[in-house]
Formats: structure tokens, C-alpha cells, sequence
């Protein structure tokens, strides 16, 4: 009887999971409509008076969305003046949804990347997972790998759908 033999083991393939560069901290979102009289205005000297006594380290190594999700004219030095009350205890903020702070920071973990690692290798970009890398995740990684690697692929090792070969 012959033995069977695992070809996906022995080809070249290098797997790359995106998961793994799956942001981990938690992401809250910080909304002035809170702090707005009405839920409309904002009274610059209440506004103040409310961001110097709100208690900061409940966003302490968190990653903050910094939104207004009301229909209200926010001046921006008011984000401004959030921004440094967060600065200090936050471990990122920015200004935007929890989507776009997931996003960016899904962005930055893929940047730390050496694609060095990865030259003239054949790269198979794992397509399933638990955590659901979205399109911004793939379309990155392509960036960052295409000048460096002899070909991208989509998938799994054992069944991948071509996406770029070097000439």
C-alpha cells in the first residue's frame, strides 16, 4: 500500500492569517450628544466644567471613538479638548466610529508587518476565520505584500484562488 503523502505540508505555501493582526483592545465610543445641552448645543462653559469632572480612567488602555451622534453643530476645538483629556490615559483615540477605529488600528497591526519575511515566497492569504477580516484587511495586506513576494493566493493552501504572480 502506498503511503499517503501531504502534499499542502511539503509545497512552498506560506499561510498568512489575518486574524492574528486582529485588533484585541477593547473600542468605546466617547459621543459629545451626552454633553450637549438638549442634546443640541454646546455651552462652551458647561462643556468644560463636564470634561474636567468626568472621571478619565474609565478609558484607561481602551481604544476610543470619539463621536457626536447627534444632528448638532460641534465646534472642533471640542474634540480637541476631549482628545487631551484621553491622550494621556487612552491606549488610542481618534475621531470616528467604532468601525473606523477598528479599521485604523486593523491597519496599523498589519503596517508592523517585516515583508521582508515574506520575499520571493508563494503567500496564501487565509480566507475563512472566526473573526471575520474585513475587505480593508485584505486589500492592505495586498498592498504591503505584492512588491515583495513571488505570488499572492486566497484561501486555504489545500484549494486558493490565484491573485498575483510575478513575471
Amino acid at each position: 500500500m502506498d503511503e499517503i503523502v501531504n502534499k499542502v505540508a511539503q509545497s512552498a505555501l506560506t499561510s498568512l492569517d489575518l486574524e492574528d493582526y486582529y485588533p484585541k483592545e477593547e473600542i468605546v465610543v466617547f459621543d459629545i450628544k451626552d454633553y450637549l445641552f438638549m442634546e443640541m448645543i454646546l455651552k462652551e462653559k458647561d462643556f468644560r466644567t463636564a470634561m474636567q469632572n468626568l472621571d478619565w480612567e474609565q478609558y484607561r488602555d481602551k481604544n476610543v471613538a470619539i463621536t457626536c451622534t447627534a444632528d448638532a453643530v460641534v465646534p472642533r476645538w471640542a474634540y480637541m479638548l476631549i482628545m487631551t483629556y484621553l491622550e494621556p490615559v487612552a491606549h488610542y483615540a481618534a475621531f470616528g466610529d467604532a468601525g473606523f477605529i477598528h479599521n485604523t488600528l486593523f491597519l496599523q497591526n498589519l503596517n508592523k508587518i517585516d515583508v521582508n519575511e515574506f520575499a520571493d515566497k508563494r503567500v496564501v492569504i487565509k480566507g475563512c476565520g472566526d473573526k471575520g477580516a474585513g475587505e480593508i484587511a485584505y486589500v492592505e495586506i495586498t498592498r504591503l505584500l505584492r512588491p515583495v513576494v513571488k505570488s499572492i493566493m486566497y484561501g486555504e493552501p489545500c484549494s486558493t484562488v490565484p491573485i498575483y504572480k510575478k513575471k
